[in-house]
């Protein structure tokens, strides 16, 4: 359990991270501090907090592309293009990609990148010492060899169809991390990249300010100033947009409303990958020994009810991890809503009908809490409906809103995932046996079969029919009950130009700032 406690202290206090806060510094007074005429260069961005900026060690975060940046990298299409890499080849014979580096690419502090940096990064996120919540995305690679400065082999041991997708990461620099504890660096706090932004200031718990890198090697960028500011709470992000506090932000599709017909605002509606869901603690709590209950469950819960009055339609009803893509299996066993269903399996299992209108059996209650991070409203909302839901067929489900998540011992967690890249992403660490992201201890030696022989296939056709036949293996043996699938709303001044709208996000709308040096302010 390692690697879950480590990852809790990030997603405690960041499990919203890629929701975007308007850039530019508030002042505890609440004086406006947005795009004005006078500080038109600086955006304020609406953020959760961040407790460590370290692609090596945590997946999530936005900032970490502003500051970072990957041998490769996404485009709006979220295609693989070249990026700290000018060129690479892949040698099928000998299992290995040749990586042709920039010459051009300094580090923030002035030093210069090259393939020692690129070795180090990798070995690092591979190092079990390190507990990198990324580390399953590497399994493949045997080794990282250096062949002269500017030229990197990365050898495989098989096929990793996604590695490119996992290339993205941000290298870190071997000149400052060498020989110091990961965890517990202070570069963790005082993060140096290559990308086209560089830390000027972290005030703990406030805001983090990132200024232009005036040598990036791509673009100069347009926008001097961004500013990370902390708000976690979505209602507290309205008010900040309303007051000019923020000058970008997720908000709820309830929300949508306050702004319309406000020209000093322009609202974005974005599609993602990103669905929700409730993850059941196979490891620990009520679902230790009542594994055999998600897929009953799961019947219980009206889906179309959550979309149309918590995200107002704004996304789709979701019953797998993946069917946003060219991947999904629309044949697959979707749990549809049936009340009179989910309490025929739950009778099945031995669970009779009690006194009081809820299930018991040796004793036992049918009754265990739904778990929400502080500051979403979304998430709570849904894990009230799933609750009424649950109680409507004899099962007392509890909201339970908390700030820190016990990946260990809590019951369920209404979960956030999901990703707009290569398929092996968020299912094989996701649902693998005792994979790096895997917080419900899910456990099925088919799945882990499927995942696996899919990761190492070449033929897309027939990973297309691997990928189906995961669908139908976990529709048989439910991980998670999945809810839906959110389109991300974002509200930001008017004057901001540039932003991609076509583009599908990814977990929590990441992937809005993917271009954000080209943005402009007018």
């Amino acid at each position: 359990m390692r690697f879950k406690k480590l990852a809790a202290v990030l997603l405690a206090a960041s499990i919203i991270t890629g929701v975007f806060v308007s850039c530019g510094g508030a002042k505890e007074s609440g004086e406006k501090t947005g795009v004005t005429q006078e500080n038109k260069n600086t955006l304020v961005y609406a953020s959760s907090d961040y407790t460590s900026i370290n692609p090596v060690l945590f997946e999530h975060g936005e900032i970490n592309t502003l500051i970072f940046d990957g041998l490769t990298e996404h485009d709006k299409d979220n295609k693989i293009t070249p990026g700290l890499a000018e060129k690479w080849e892949w040698n099928e014979k000998d299992k290995t990609y040749r990586f042709h580096l920039r010459k051009d690419v300094k580090w923030h502090d002035g030093e210069k990148f090259d393939a020692n940096d690129v070795k180090f990064t990798i070995q690092a996120i591979k190092d079990p010492k390190n507990s990198s919540e990324i580390a399953s995305n590497y399994d493949e690679i045997k080794e990282v060899k250096i062949i002269d400065d500017y030229t990197v082999d990365i050898i495989l041991s098989e096929p990793n169809v996604a590695i490119l997708d996992y290339l993205t990461v941000g290298i870190v620099p071997e000149h400052i991390l060498k020989d110091k504890n990961m965890i517990e660096s202070e570069f963790n706090k005082m993060p140096i990249g290559t990308g086209p932004y560089k830390l000027e200031k972290w005030d703990v718990g406030q805001s983090i300010t990132l200024v232009e890198n005036k040598e990036y090697f791509k673009v100069d960028p347009n926008i001097e100033k961004i500013v990370f500011k902390i708000v976690d709470d979505s209602k507290a992000k309205v008010m900040q947009l309303k007051s000019g506090e923020v000058d970008l932000a997720q908000v709820t599709p309830k929300d949508i409303e306050l702004f319309k017909g406000d020209e000093k605002f322009q609202t974005l509606e974005l599609s993602t990958a990103d669905y929700r869901g409730i993850l059941y603690n196979f490891g620990g709590g009520f679902f230790k020994d009542n594994k055999d209950l998600a897929n009953a469950l799961s019947y219980a819960i009206d889906r179309k009810g959550i979309l149309d009055s918590v995200l107002l339609g704004k996304g789709e009803v979701a019953y797998s991890p993946i069917q946003r893509g060219d991947y999904n299996n629309p044949k697959m066993n979707k749990l549809e809503y049936d009340p009179g269903k989910a309490k025929e399996e739950i009778e099945k299992l031995g669970w009779k009908m009690g006194s009081d209108k809820i299930y018991e059996k040796d004793g036992k209650k049918l009754e265990f809490e739904i778990v929400c991070p502080q500051g979403d409203q979304v998430r709570i909302d849904m894990a009230n409906i799933c609750a009424q839901n649950l109680k409507a067929i004899g099962v007392n489900a509890k909201v339970s809103v908390k700030a820190e998540i016990d990946w260990d011992n809590q019951d369920t967690y209404l979960i956030g995932w999901g990703s707009p890249f290569d398929p092996d992403d968020h299912t094989y660490k996701v649902f693998g046996t005792d994979q790096n992201s895997n917080y419900s201890g899910y456990s099925n030696k088919e799945v882990d079969r499927i995942l696996k022989e899919a990761r190492n296939t070449e033929d897309d056709n027939k990973r297309k029919e691997l990928y189906k036949e995961f669908q139908e293996a976990i529709s048989k043996d439910m991980p998670y009950t999945f809810i839906a699938y959110l389109d991300a709303i974002f509200v930001g001044d008017s004057n901001i130009k540039g932003i991609s709208k076509d583009t599908v996000l990814g977990h929590h709308g990441a992937g809005l700032l993917w271009n954000v040096e080209e943005w402009t302010i007018e």
